[in-house]
């Protein structure tokens, strides 16, 4: 059964740093996309960022731009977002996603309905 499950999430103060990790499990994550998502109260689910299955190719939401950092360990069958920079504005819960690709693609979107499988999310809160 294909899954993933996101970790790392948690409080933190402004200008603090957290890693997200997105364990893939039921398939190997060298062969999809996946991307990262975060949706806030009372807000639409907003893309953050992307890598490609070849890893080669990385895509960034202007609001974490030089901030965020997006890589991929497929020995590990995992995905990790570096979170630098936090402010209150990034107050989300966070979701990773997949797309089945050719194992050397070099796309990826962060369209939340290019997807097909998600995972169930991780809590990140910036508050002093």
């Amino acid at each position: 059964q294909l899954q993933l499950v996101e970790s790392g999430g948690g409080l933190v103060q402004p200008g603090g740093s957290l890693r997200l990790s997105c364990a893939a499990s039921g398939f190997t994550v060298g062969y999809y996309a996946i991307g990262w998502f975060r949706q806030a109260p009372g807000k639409e689910r907003e893309g953050v960022s992307c890598i490609s299955s070849s890893g080669g190719s990385t895509n960034y939401a202007d609001s974490v731009k030089g901030r965020f950092t997006i890589s991929r360990d497929n020995a590990k069958n995992t995905v990790f977002l570096q979170m630098n920079s936090l402010n209150p504005e990034d107050t989300a819960v966070y979701y990773c996603a997949a797309r089945r690709r050719d194992y050397y693609s070099s796309d990826c979107r962060i369209w939340g309905s290019w997807y097909d499988y998600w995972g169930q999310g991780t809590q990140v809160t910036v508050s002093s």
